[in-house]
């Protein structure tokens, strides 16, 4: 009978991965490698940081292509390309696998910056994302 019952409810069918489990990872690795204390505040004031680019190009930040709303898709500044809303809230599964996290904090944190961001920047950022 149950076997039955176990047919007719249908496939079983995995839950998406959740941005809370993969940030928590992530914080847990940053921590291991020496970051202190994340925080949303210090992550959002390094999001909106202007910097100039090595060429000598105009400045931008992380919301030049992602913007200021980030429950909304984005523009990339070179490309025109739309990206997905970044923010949790408006698309949860933008931020559930590890290696996509760290491969778009690494190139982004190398285009905006010039530089890889450090553990502890990391951290404020998915803490900011968080609270998005």
């Amino acid at each position: 009978m149950a076997a039955l019952l176990a047919l007719a409810a249908g496939p079983l069918v995995a839950p998406a991965a959740s941005p809370d489990g993969a940030i928590d990872q992530l914080l847990e690795q940053y921590r291991a490698a020496g970051a202190g204390d994340f925080s949303a505040a210090r992550g959002a004031a390094a999001w909106r940081q202007r910097v100039t680019p090595a060429d000598g190009g105009e400045p931008r930040h992380c919301g030049t292509c992602h913007g200021d709303d980030l429950r909304a898709p984005g523009r990339h500044l070179r490309t025109g390309k739309s990206i997905e809303p970044l923010a949790p809230s408006a698309n949860p599964a933008r931020l559930g696998e590890l290696r996509q996290i760290e491969k778009w904090l690494l190139r982004n944190c190398k285009w905006t910056w010039g530089r890889e961001c450090t553990a502890q920047e990391k951290g404020d950022f998915l803490q900011f994302l968080r609270t998005q």
